[in-house]
């Protein structure tokens, strides 16, 4: 008789099932009715016998035993009302419980045809908006545009792997003072460049004007400063900084000719954007654009400065006064007329709530923009829009790199494309070092190395807990037999291979053994653990929106099963029926790693 008939019930923890039936054996054994939250369950270590731990101490005081003696009680009722506990041990008042080998059989054969297992069914009649990537149409993307793809595209899956209606947004940031720097730039010194006739991807050659821009700049700066000139006045007095807000000026103002070249130049960016994330494997369910967006911004903003929540100085210049609320005053349009950063934002926000109605607007941007996230949330609720709770800004750690900090203007930046393409070659170069492509076809080989490049530069970044800073280290990102994207891939390579000696086609495993013939080792035990834990982590992963902790359970889960094949044979001189239970072993442990990281973007091979 099965433990659990329903084993969609194996989803949850099995520290919430054990936790409910020590406040069971609470309420029995003293009279008492505990709250769930004081219970602690935990795995064991692993170096103490058994597979979860009970925290007696702060149970005491409902006791009033010493904490031993109390284990022991609760370890005794626990064995006659939970089916599945084969056996507990008390040692210095924590009470370590041993399920019993059944549970892990019955869990196995529950879910090895499950293909929806760790997964839940849509259950949310509302979305969750997400965006990210949201780039600049001056520059091409860079390392940190892709943490902040990366993390987005991931979090939309795991949300959808948790029964989340999900919408994937980009924000085109096409217009404002940065866009009329690289346009001014090619107008003076382009000399009619294009993509076309310079043989340059669209964003590169964009991106190159816009360097162009901030040095000639600065050497206006030193040259008002030389004369006498603040740092400050000679920066917005400088004459390349006063034509490119006249630029602005027009662009809002519609006039023609600028609008004509915003139109071209943006096209080659968005073009050269669009070959970028095809190779990032990223994608969006909706693209937004601030040269719309903004125009409802306005909008806004006239309503607030007519309801009195705002209020305009004497240039003409709008803001809102936050500093009841422990902010500050925030610039909402300049004296010209022009928007703002948060302009744009006002009316993206007000865009995705008409459009969508979703349960929640989430951002996926850098954390030094804590605070205009902040701001943004406080001026809607003064505006009165009961929804502005619904604003979640997540909050991601800048990407380093050795020799400092990435800056677009100075063009130090390591741009996506030329890191990708870094990445290829260190992955063709250590895989052929390596010897695992005799048998390849040329063709094969493209697509064994750059599967290898793309997991190694993907998880490299998304094992990373999302609100930390980084270091990015390509060399240490392909390594076969560390914490990496390409250990995954070889590992799940070797159960293909392993299935594939077997000569047993998937679909002909069995999910029924004769038990009585089978004791697991305590390896298998280990592995199918791990296995039972998948659920839960992608809950947590969800919850927690943080892809990291995808990643390194892909490693763990990797790295146990690599542990077990190292001294298991699967099925050369093992009996039939257990060679049989082995092989359906792996072919598990491969699904699930195949689902893991699928959450990550991640592909794996049939063969490396």
């Amino acid at each position: 008789m099965a433990f659990i008939a329903n084993f969609a019930a194996y989803s949850e923890k099995m520290e919430i099932l054990l936790a409910e039936k020590v406040r069971a054996a609470l309420t029995y054994l003293y009279n008492v009715q505990v709250d769930r939250n004081e219970i602690q369950v935990e795995k064991t270590k692993k170096d103490i016998r058994g597979d979860y731990t009970v925290v007696v101490f702060p149970l005491l005081k409902y006791s009033g035993k010493s904490p031993n003696q109390m284990a022991g009680e609760l370890g005794s009722h626990l064995l006659t009302i939970t089916e599945y506990l084969a056996s507990f041990e008390v040692i210095g008042g924590f009470l370590n419980l041993a399920i019993k080998e059944t549970f892990w059989k019955e869990f196995f054969t529950g879910n090895l045809h499950n293909e929806q297992f760790g997964f839940k069914p849509l259950n949310s009649r509302r979305c969750c908006v997400i965006e990210y990537s949201s780039p600049n149409t001056n520059k091409p993307l860079h390392l940190g545009h892709i943490r902040n793809n990366l993390l987005g595209w991931s979090i939309a899956e795991i949300l959808k792997a948790n029964g989340k209606s999900i919408v994937k947004i980009s924000l085109i940031n096409d217009r404002g003072i940065h866009i009329c720097k690289s346009m001014l730039a090619w107008q003076k010194w382009g000399h009619g460049e294009t993509p076309d006739n310079t043989g340059i991807k669209g964003d590169h050659l964009i991106g190159k004007y816009y360097v162009m821009f901030d040095k000639e700049h600065k050497k206006q700066i030193e040259e008002l400063v030389h004369i006498g000139f603040t740092e400050e006045d000679a920066y917005n007095q400088a004459q390349l900084m006063l034509e490119a807000k006249e630029m602005l000026k027009k662009w809002e103002d519609a006039e023609d000719d600028v609008i004509e070249l915003w139109r071209l130049m943006n096209s080659w960016v968005l073009d050269g954007f669009n070959e970028t994330y095809k190779r990032l494997g990223i994608d969006f369910d909706k693209v937004n654009h601030e040269s719309v967006t903004y125009l409802q911004g306005k909008e806004i903003v006239k309503e607030g400065l007519e309801s009195g929540v705002f209020f305009k100085k004497s240039d003409g210049s709008v803001w809102v006064d936050l500093s009841e609320d422990g902010l500050d005053e925030k610039l909402l349009l300049r004296a010209d007329g022009t928007s703002v950063y948060i302009t744009q934002d006002l009316g993206t926000a007000q865009r995705r709530h008409d459009e969508f109605f979703p349960e929640k607007l989430l951002y996926v941007v850098g954390n030094e923009q804590i605070y205009h996230f902040n701001v943004l949330r406080l001026i809607m609720k003064k505006l009165g829009r009961d929804w502005y709770d619904k604003i979640h800004h997540l909050s991601y750690g800048m990407v380093e790199l050795p020799h400092g900090r990435m800056k677009s203007r100075e063009g130090t930046v390591v741009d996506a494309d030329d890191l990708m393409d870094e990445m290829y070659q260190t992955a063709l170069k250590t895989t052929r070092e390596l010897g695992k492509i005799s048998d390849f076809e040329d063709p094969e080989l493209h697509e064994l190395f750059d599967m290898v490049s793309m997991a190694a530069l993907k998880y490299y970044i998304l094992k990373v807990d999302p609100k930390k800073n980084m270091m990015f280290n390509p060399e240490e990102s392909i390594d076969f037999d560390g914490n990496t994207g390409p250990f995954i891939q070889y590992t799940y390579a070797r159960i293909r291979s392993v299935l594939r000696k077997a000569e047993k086609p998937d679909e002909d495993i069995r999910d029924t053994f004769a038990w009585e013939n089978i004791t697991l080792t305590p390896k298998e035990t280990g592995l199918l653990k791990c296995l039972y834990d998948f659920p839960a982590v992608v809950e947590n992963a969800g919850a927690n929106l943080s892809p990291a902790l995808i990643a390194n359970y892909s490693y763990d889960l990797a790295r146990t099963f690599n542990h077990y094949y190292q001294d298991t044979p699967i099925f050369k001189g093992v009996e039939p029926g257990l060679a049989e239970f082995r092989m359906a072993l792996s072919r598990f442990t491969g699904k699930v790693l195949s689902k893991s990281m699928r959450l990550l973007g991640i592909k794996l091979p049939e063969k490396m």
